[in-house]
């Protein structure tokens, strides 16, 4: 029996149950009494590095031996949240630096759940010190970054998941296998994708003194320091370039990812975007407010739009993806999915697959996002199946920084004004010096960036 077996009770539960089983075949038949529990760290123990870990937790045999977060308070309480939810009762091991924390336990699994910047090196050091990786997208805030936490997941022969989790979305999974696979959009050559949601957080709240409870110095880590305005989680940390990209880098991700994943499509062939700071200009945030960018392939281009303002095109998919063919549309979010014909065909529709009666407790996880909840419930088993195989999974570690450096590339086209080619066996930016600069991010002392031809 390998290492992969579940606890029957965990993984027969709804929906997530059906999909694993159709995924893993004979193997999800094999439940009985697991001979090995995962050793699990986590690293953020905010809002979704949390429920990313309790996830986890419900479909697997797991110790989670040791926790990491800068603020004190915050990790605290995880611990003790944990404790509650663990098999054992055990209190993980509480740390205040992540290094140590690799240093000083032997684990299976490493998951992050810290901002965008400081992904890269907590990936690359974790696969170092021998543990697969689930990691938080976007895998990173620069190309050069991404390019190097491939090279350490292929050099150390170590599993890394990203959560793009919609790939392992049960509605959307459906969407692939019976409309898009089989054929009933026909060819497809237009997409759109969009975010119209209201998540700039846009203020002006003054500098204050950093809490005793707080390591701002090591939050900010490799990234620039600004003036402390108060806590930057849970989402004021996002409305600032110097810890991520953006809206396109948070959302437009999870939609592109997910076409590329429908579509079978690899690197852009060239991306191009114009926006800025067009009606919010009152408070400190620094990213755009409205964006357009277009991901270009032969015969098809796919085109992303958000606005932090006003309304969405289609109130039932303010964040979504559209496939146009020549025999039909699909409209598709986290929420449902749409099939409308051409002509007078059966229009199809789906909804998102919730486990509430089978998971109770996810009623009572604050701020859990419900619907995502049985996407990173199968994601994970995608996860520990891969690593059990020593395959790939769904979203591997190259398949989210391809998704994630297009994005990224998109925000250097409208920072230049110029469309972006990028070369991936060369790793550079086609005949722009300029642009190639903006590659790689400088780092802040005393870090150092990684560099993919030595991880």
């Amino acid at each position: 029996m390998n290492s992969f077996n579940i606890n029957r009770r965990n993984f027969l539960h709804g929906a997530t149950a059906a999909l694993a089983l159709s995924t893993f075949g004979a193997q999800g038949m094999d439940l009985i009494n697991p001979p090995k529990t995962w050793r699990v760290g986590l690293i953020g123990t905010g809002w979704y590095g949390k429920s990313d870990l309790f996830r986890l937790i419900q479909v697997a045999p797991v110790e989670v031996i040791a926790l990491c977060d800068v603020d004190k308070n915050q990790l605290n309480e995880a611990g003790k949240l944990v404790s509650q939810r663990q098999k054992s009762g055990k209190t993980p091991k509480l740390y205040g630096d992540y290094q140590k924390m690799l240093a000083e336990n032997e684990m299976d699994i490493v998951l992050i759940g810290t901002p965008d910047h400081w992904h890269a090196l907590q990936m690359i050091d974790a696969v170092k010190a021998g543990a697969h990786v689930y990691v938080q997208k976007p895998i990173s805030v620069d190309v050069m970054e991404g390019e190097a936490m491939v090279a350490a997941a292929r050099k150390y022969k170590k599993v890394v998941q990203v959560g793009t989790q919609r790939k392992s979305t049960p509605h959307l999974i459906d969407a692939k296998k019976n409309i898009v696979d089989a054929g009933l959009l026909g060819k497809i050559s237009h997409v759109e994708m969009c975010c119209y949601f209201h998540m700039r957080n846009n203020g002006n709240p003054p500098v204050e003194a950093v809490p005793a409870f707080l390591d701002y110095e090591k939050w900010t880590g490799p990234a620039p320091l600004r003036p402390y305005d108060g806590l930057p989680h849970v989402r004021w940390w996002r409305t600032f370039m110097e810890y991520g990209n953006g809206i396109t880098g948070d959302m437009c991700i999870h939609m592109f990812d997910t076409v590329r994943w429908m579509l079978k499509l690899g690197w852009p062939k060239k991306i191009s975007s114009t926006g800025g700071i067009y009606v919010q200009k009152e408070g400190k945030s620094n990213i755009s407010d409205t964006q357009s960018a277009v991901f270009e392939y032969d015969g098809l281009n796919c085109v992303w739009q958000h606005r932090t303002w006003g309304t969405p095109n289609n109130p039932d998919y303010p964040w979504s993806f559209t496939l146009y063919g020549e025999k039909g549309t699909l409209w598709a979010s986290t929420m449902s999915y749409d099939f409308i014909p051409e002509g007078k065909g059966e229009k199809i529709h789906k909804d998102v697959v919730f486990e509430k009666e089978k998971y109770p407790e996810d009623l009572k996880e604050d701020k859990i996002e419900l619907n995502a909840a049985p996407a990173t419930r199968l994601h994970m088993l995608d996860f520990l199946s891969a690593i059990d195989n020593s395959s790939k999974p769904v979203a591997d570690i190259e398949e989210g920084h391809i998704s994630t450096a297009s994005c990224i590339l998109a925000n250097i086209s409208m920072k230049t004004g110029r469309p972006i080619v990028y070369d991936p066996v060369k790793r550079e930016i086609v005949g722009d010096r300029e642009a190639n600069n903006l590659l790689a991010r400088p780092y802040r002392d005393p870090y150092k960036h990684p560099d993919y031809k030595n991880v």
